[in-house]
């Protein structure tokens, strides 16, 4: 039998904990935006001997600059600020939903430097053949990135379904079913670049990049605990507990799109009958609205100019999808208690027409009496953030976690100078 006080992992050795402190001073600077090495030694509790030896390292490989003098509010002489790469490591993300596929390139501070985005209907054709699709789209976004002087890490796919292992579990509205979404993009993006060393390929559902999108670059009000909706030609979900993202037991949590409002409803793609985007999903409301299903977002637009000419049948299809949103977000509201409910997608412009009735239906339904109409806690999505952005962010916190081993697979040799 196992003593209980042997150790459960090996001792950290030298080199251990300053792979460890790397990451801790580089995220760090990343999470300020800019600080001295005296800000970042008292946040991470190291000497600031040590901080600097970790930052020379850092700025020899690429993670940060400093520039100009900054007052750190302590005595002494103002410090030299420091802040993360505009160039080098970045992350790739790429979105492929029904109708278009998004890819974004961003730097280590989250920015969005490279956007290329195609309008494709991508319903009824082969995974594969969509797969490749992206792959060609990411390598005309690798090739500007070059020319920005980034150099990802790693992509990211954003796709709308059941994402598990490296697999689309199940996408209904792409009729995908067990597909190796990360092996068949690998593949084609590795035929594409063939002088380029293989990409890391991860995956994640478009609703919970997105989310995570709202949670980093949401602008100064945004929160840390909600729920987060992505209007597109279904409906996804994702929820942000505290910062951080809740996926469940199986990594599917959020599938708001599929609960039911009427077992009588409408037959939804994935089986079942009146799943909430049979009411409130892209073309649903297009439907209702009297426009062509079959349109893309090009419908989604031409709703949004007669809503706003105040066209009857457009304003009452998206005042029916806002009680439907309303009538299944109060029940996640009550059992969830987030700060707030996040509309994202197409929802986002069509918040005014949608909005009012969602807020009506929650202000009756949610039994803490702690929703009110107008309160702000029901809003649209902020501009900065989308599920390819989202997805990109992850590559990039990947490599803040581990600096090093960003160095050792891009083939330098990380110093290995002894902690201060």
């Amino acid at each position: 039998m196992r003593n209980t006080l042997d150790p459960l992992e090996p001792k950290a050795d030298k080199a251990t904990v300053r792979r460890h402190n790397l990451s801790l001073v580089l995220r760090a600077v990343h999470d300020e935006g800019e600080a001295t090495r005296a800000a970042v030694a008292a946040r991470v509790g190291l000497t600031r001997a040590a901080v600097s030896s970790l930052v020379e390292q850092l700025m020899v490989s690429g993670f940060l600059t400093e520039s100009g003098k900054t007052f750190s509010g302590h005595a002494g002489r103002p410090g030299t600020a420091l802040r993360v790469a505009r160039t080098g490591p970045a992350g790739l993300g790429v979105e492929i939903n029904i109708d278009y596929v998004s890819v974004c390139a961003v730097d280590l501070a989250g920015a969005d430097r490279v956007r290329l985005t195609e309008h494709l209907d991508n319903r009824g054709a082969e995974p594969g053949e969509v797969l490749e699709r992206a792959a060609r789209i990411a390598a005309r976004a690798l090739g500007a990135a070059a020319e920005e002087r980034l150099d990802p890490a790693g992509v990211r796919l954003a796709l709308p379904g059941l994402v598990s292992g490296g697999s689309v579990r199940q996408a209904p509205n792409l009729g995908w079913n067990g597909v190796a979404a990360e092996e068949l993009f690998g593949r084609a993006l590795g035929g594409l670049l063939p002088g380029r060393p293989a990409l890391p390929v991860g995956s994640d559902n478009e609703a919970n990049a997105a989310a995570l999108a709202e949670l980093w670059f949401g602008g100064p009000d945004r929160v840390r605990s909600f729920l987060y909706l992505s209007g597109e030609i279904g409906v996804g979900g994702a929820i942000v507990v505290d910062g951080e993202l809740l996926r469940g037991a199986h990594g599917f949590a959020g599938e708001i799109g599929h609960v039911v409002v009427d077992r009588d409803g409408p037959e939804c793609r994935c089986g079942s009958r009146g799943c909430l985007e049979q009411y409130a999903g892209q073309a649903a409301l297009l439907r209702g609205a009297g426009l062509d299903e079959a349109a893309g977002m090009p419908g989604v637009a031409r709703l949004e100019r007669r809503a706003r000419r105040g066209d009857a049948a457009a304003v009452a299809a998206l005042e029916r999808a806002g009680r439907m949103l309303g009538l299944v977000v109060s029940g996640a509201v009550n059992l969830l208690d987030p700060e707030a409910v996040v509309l994202g997608g197409i929802y986002r412009g069509l918040m005014p027409w949608l909005g009012p009735a969602a807020d009506r239906e929650l202000t009756a339904r949610v039994v803490s009496g702690l929703w009110s109409a107008g309160s702000g806690r029901l809003r649209a999505s902020s501009s900065s953030g989308d599920a390819a952005r989202g997805a990109a962010a992850l590559v990039v916190r990947d490599v803040i976690a581990d600096p090093a081993g960003y160095v050792e697979r891009a083939g330098a040799a990380p110093s290995h100078a002894p902690l201060a």
